[in-house]
Parts: structure tokens; sequence; C-alpha cells
């Protein structure tokens, strides 16, 4: 008879004479395990940003009025596409000082007319000082008159004094010719006949003598007078000539506050001539029409306000991210980036990126020093053109997820990494160097 452990029904519930395979499962699950952990592991920053353009002109762009107004008419609507110079919309002026229509012909014509003023004034000085160079010439001619006048009655003078000394010698030796006389007639020696000759030459000489003498004096009292007219002569002339000046210097002033009055009207005309070219909004660049904040006829925007919002037809895409400053210090400039853009679908193995399907590549081309609102910094990552190119149909705003990748290491060191919490790549090759002491 045999036992119970031979029985059919033991033999199958505890199988004591067959092999452990959960066992050997298992160990191949450990083995697995272990390969797994030293398999390559790319490391990685993963975060969020959105697309935008790479130049800042590229960007949606805001059109403002430069001039407050009201809109008499549009000539486009949102969804248009209009090139550079295109018309958006016409205002109308809505200020007491531009209402006139014939503002700026008036603000010309009178421009016109201080400018000829100004050539009449300057006319008017150059008269003047034609004027005072013919008084000099004037003054200088008489002045040689008045000098050659005097010079010939110097000489008068010197012949008249010539004549009085030579007329009070005869007078002198005719006075004593009478003494003489005198004499002898009281002795009796000469008639009284012959004393009365002497007498009458002696009254003669005398009077020669004072006639000479009347005309030195005469002579003298006209040099005299010849002086005094020089001086008058001169005082006269000089007079005119400073009124003259005077005239001139006026004119000019008056030409020079013309040629201030004339600027400031050319300026006035000049910014009429340009405010009038502003009723017009223009486009300034090529691009769509979105975003109208203002609409229907008649509206009143004021100055500097927006109008229209115009978003370029040719940009050069971007992506803007924004990375925590834990991790700023591991990117650079002309790093590469994969991403995935929202809409376009991906299948994304953080490690293997290049088991990963539908991402993108980029490089990374500024990285901002200051810390945005949020805490983060902002990095622009422009089209990587030696891979495959992004969707046509990428517009700006759509949102994107960055993987930036870093050195490629074990998985049980990034799982080791991750548990610590260290950053990706904390103990890099240029770290461990730096940390063995040289000898």
């Amino acid at each position: 008879m045999s036992t119970y452990t031979e029985t059919t029904s033991y033999q199958n519930i505890y199988r004591v004479d067959q092999s452990n395979r959960l066992k050997r499962f298992m160990l191949w699950i450990l083995l697995a395990f272990i390969l797994i952990l030293f398999l390559p592991w790319t490391q990685n920053i993963r975060s969020k940003g959105k697309v935008t353009t790479l130049r800042q002109e590229q960007r949606a762009q805001l059109v403002n009025t430069i001039i407050g107004g009201r809109i008499i008419k549009w000539y486009v609507k949102e969804g248009d596409f209009v090139k550079a110079g295109d018309t958006i919309a016409q205002l109308s002026e809505i200020k007491d000082d531009y209402l006139d229509p014939n503002l700026l012909q008036r603000t010309g014509e009178q421009l016109d007319a201080k400018e000829m003023s100004v050539t009449y004034y300057e006319g008017k000085a150059e008269a003047t000082k034609s004027q005072i160079e013919a008084l000099n010439l004037a003054r200088e001619i008489k002045m040689q008159q008045l000098q050659t006048k005097l010079s010939q009655l110097r000489l008068k003078i010197q012949s008249d004094s010539a004549t009085y000394i030579a007329a009070k010698n005869d007078y002198t030796i005719a006075q004593k010719q009478f003494q003489r006389q005198q004499e002898l007639y009281n002795q009796g020696l000469v008639s009284l006949v012959q004393l009365e000759q002497r007498n009458i030459t002696l009254q003669t000489s005398l009077a020669r003598q004072t006639t000479a003498e009347n005309n030195l004096t005469n002579s003298r009292q006209e040099i005299g007078i010849i002086q005094l007219e020089l001086n008058g002569v001169t005082q006269d002339y000089n007079d005119k000539i400073n009124k003259a000046l005077g005239d001139q210097m006026q004119s000019m002033s008056q030409k020079v506050s013309g040629q201030a009055e004339a600027s400031k009207l050319k300026n006035q005309y000049d910014n009429y001539k340009i405010r009038n070219g502003l009723y017009y909004i223009i486009a300034p660049q090529e691009g769509q029409i979105v975003q109208a904040k203002r609409s229907g006829i008649g509206e009143i925007i004021k100055e500097g306000e927006t109008l229209v919002q115009i978003v370029p037809r040719q940009t050069a895409l971007a992506v803007e991210i924004f990375v925590k400053p834990v991790d700023i210090p591991l990117l650079k400039t002309g790093q590469k980036i994969r991403f995935m853009f929202d809409g376009f679908p991906a299948i994304v193995f953080s490690g293997w990126p290049e088991a990963s399907y539908g991402t993108f590549g980029g490089i990374v081309t500024a990285i901002e020093n200051n810390v945005s609102a949020s805490g983060m910094y902002r990095v622009l990552v422009q089209e990587d053109t030696t891979d495959k190119k992004w969707p046509a149909t990428l517009r700006i705003g759509t949102g994107a997820q960055s993987i930036a990748l870093l050195k490629d290491v074990p998985i049980g060191y990034e799982l080791w990494r991750n548990i610590n919490g260290f950053p990706p790549d904390y103990y890099g090759d240029e770290q461990t160097k730096e940390s063995k002491p040289t000898k």
C-alpha cells in the first residue's frame, strides 16, 4: 500500500520534486535591472515656453495715432493683409488751431511776406551802409578843403607878419628921423616945411604899421574861425554818421528779428504740412491686421492711442523658454535643445532623444542676465538649420516644451542624482579634475 506522498494530489499541490521557476525568473529580473543601471541616459532640463520671433521688429506691433482726431474712413478690416505704406484709416481734425482748411496756404503766405520784409530790411541796411560811406567821403573832402584853407591862412599870417614887422621898422625909422628933424628945427637949421614933411612921413609909417597889424590880427582870427569850422564839420558829420549807423543797426536788428520770425513760421509751416500727412494712418510694415481697438465712423481717438495691431508676415521664428535659476548655469549660447510644439504630436523618451519622434531642434541664441518677475530666466532659442525644419504652420504664441540636452550618464547615476536632489551634471569632469589636489 502506497503512502500519501505518492498520491497524485500531493504531487500536484506541493511539487516537491520539481525545480522553482519563480526563483530563476526573479534572478533574471534582478540581472536585467542591474544591466539597465549601466545603460546610457542623457541628462536634460525641461521647461515650458512659447513661440516668438528672433527680432523684435518682427513681433506683433501696435499701430498708434500720433495726433488726436476723428475717424472718418476705414480702408481695411480685421484679417486683411497689408503692405508697408498702405492706408489703414483716415482721421479728421478736432482741434481749434487746425480747423482752417486753408491753414497751410495762409501760413505759407505769412512766411513769404516775412521773407520779403527780411529782404527789404536787408536792402535798407545796405543803403544805409552806402550812405555812411558817402558821409565819410564828404567829411574827408570837407576836412581837406578846410585844411587847405587853413594852410593858406597860415601862409598869409606869415606874409602879414613880415609886412607888419617891415611897417613897424619903417615907423621906428621915421620916428627917429622926425625927432632929429625936430632938434634941427629947434636949432634953426631946417625950415618948418622940412619938419612938416618929416611929420607927414612919420604919420604915413604909423598908418602903414596899423594897417599891417590889423591885417595880421584878421588873419589870426580867420585861423581861429577855420579851426572852429573844422571842429563843427567834424561834429556835424559824426552826428550824421552815428545816426546812419543807428539806422543801419536798427535795420539789421529788424532783419535778424524777421529771420527769426520767418524761421518760426517755416517751422510752423512744416509742422502743419507734416500734420496734414498724419491724418492718414499708414501701415509701418507688411503683415495682417488684427485686434482693431476702435470701430465705426466718427469715433474720437486721443494722441498715442492704439488703433489696430499688425502681425508681420515674414518672421524669423524663435522660442522663448523660462529656466529655473538652479538650471541656468548649465545652459550656454550655441547649446542644442529639443522642442515639442502644442498641436504637433510627439513621442518623447527623455533619456534617449534619438528614440524620440515628433521633436524639433533648436540652438540657444541668447540668455538674459536679469531674472523675470516670475523668478525665471528668459532664454531665446532659434531654429537649428541642420535639423528637421520647423512646421510651416507654426504661429507666434504657440506653446512649446523644451528639453535641453546635457551629458550622457548611466541610468544608475541619474537615479542616484534624483534621489539626492542634485542638479544635472553636478559632478562634471572639469569639477572632478579641479577637486584633485595638485602635486
